[in-house]
């Protein structure tokens, strides 16, 4: 049906890549193109049967995204590599004709802040080029906000409040590590919490909000606010919308560590002279800590992952919980990865797919809950990621 150029050969793209492969009727050409082109090559040789083509790229360079889209000739590319790197990569698909897709939002090297609207500035660009840009499409971003347009669609007559929560509730054995790449993910948990309340944005201290929270089949947990991009695009998207909020699990001892790190400056982005050398503090400890790809062998437990919302419904208020839980070890089994891998990499598929299917494919720059979610909640049952939904129960939410 289709040729993919997948960029990204982490934990994400080796789940995508496995996904991709077991559905020949639909990814028909399969290219992983990443600056190791060893990582690439060790993911194709695990999956076999000739199913993944490799090869090096440097996703900063514009020029090499263009030559290698232009040899492989791509109906899509799907970005899992680096947030810095999706302008680049978007800029190389308008230069060369083809569609594009991605997990995370832009964010500069330079800055700890992540917001769409560097992308949606491509809007007009994509749209005239009648070329499609789905932004977002990992589980959260992704299929949080296509939970919230299910919801919207059939559950609520108006949305009112939501609360994205976030739990990963395995343990990995290691003293501490990031579930994804190490210097995006210290970033993230790292700023302010910001959250929409009464139409505007309300900016907190770091991990400031915080209460226990219940998980399905997991039990308490310590939650914490914190900002995360979708609440942008969603309430943007839903304007019913008083309050949204974002909710994700951390243990102290991950917390104490986290200060440790941000006390002594490892957490910084800014370059520093070390043997005449710059190097950037959070790059380095990006390099001695635990690859988030080599964590899923001895993984135990689940993630939980869902959002909880109030609303009118035939003028009665009503609420909602729609969730999915995921386990560390079924997803090992399966492709070698962690759940955190896994719950973002099978939604990229899925969207993919969407957009060779000709469900999700208009041209312009589009985040997720903007397309029709029917087509991509029933694949969701079919590859991994079943959801359940909760109606009239109690959400533990002020």
């Amino acid at each position: 049906m289709g040729k993919v150029l997948l960029i990204g050969a982490g934990g994400v793209g080796t789940v995508v890549a496995h996904k991709m492969a077991g559905l020949p009727e639909v990814f028909t050409d399969i290219m992983l193109a990443s600056r190791t082109k060893s990582k690439c090559d060790a993911i194709a040789a695990r999956i076999g049967g000739n199913r993944i083509k490799t090869a090096q790229l440097d996703a900063d360079e514009v020029p090499q995204l263009v030559a290698l889209i232009r040899s492989f000739q791509p109906d899509l590319v799907v970005n899992v590599a680096l947030p810095y790197q999706d302008l680049t990569i978007m800029d190389a698909c308008l230069e060369t004709g083809v569609s594009y897709l991605d997990t995370a939002n832009y964010e500069p090297k330079d800055e700890a802040k992540f917001e769409y609207k560097w992308q949606w500035a491509y809007q007009e660009r994509f749209k005239k080029a009648g070329l499609t840009a789905i932004l977002g499409c990992g589980f959260d971003p992704g299929v949080t906000s296509i939970f919230t347009a299910w919801a919207a669609k059939y559950v609520f007559d108006e949305i009112q409040y939501l609360d994205i929560v976030d739990c990963n509730a395995g343990d990995h054995g290691k003293p501490f590590a990031t579930n994804f790449n190490p210097e995006i993910n210290i970033r993230e948990v790292t700023q302010k919490g910001k959250y929409w309340e009464n139409g505007e944005w309300v900016v907190t201290e770091p991990h400031q909000i915080h209460k226990p929270l219940t998980y399905p089949h997991i039990g308490e947990r310590e939650s914490y606010v914190i900002y995360h991009e979708e609440l942008e695009s969603l309430v943007k998207n839903f304007p019913t919308l008083k309050k949204a909020r974002f909710w994700m699990t951390f243990g102290q001892e991950y917390l104490t560590h986290l200060r440790v790190i941000q006390n002594i400056g490892m957490a910084s982005i800014k370059p520093v002279l070390y043997e005449g050398k710059e190097i950037v503090p959070i790059q380095f400890l990006k390099a001695v800590l635990p690859a988030p790809e080599e964590l899923g062998a001895n993984y135990v437990g689940e993630t939980s992952i869902g959002c909880r919302i109030k609303g009118i419904k035939d003028k009665k208020k009503k609420t909602y919980y729609i969730y999915n839980n995921c386990s560390h070890e079924a997803a090992y089994a399966e492709t070698g990865t962690q759940a955190v891998s896994y719950t973002t990499g099978v939604p990229a598929m899925i969207g993919a797919m969407m957009f060779l299917q000709g469900e999700w494919k208009k041209p312009g720059v589009f985040n997720v809950e903007e397309f029709n979610p029917d087509p991509f909640m029933e694949q969701l049952n079919l590859h991994g990621l079943p959801w359940w939904e909760l109606h009239d129960v109690r959400l533990e939410m002020d």
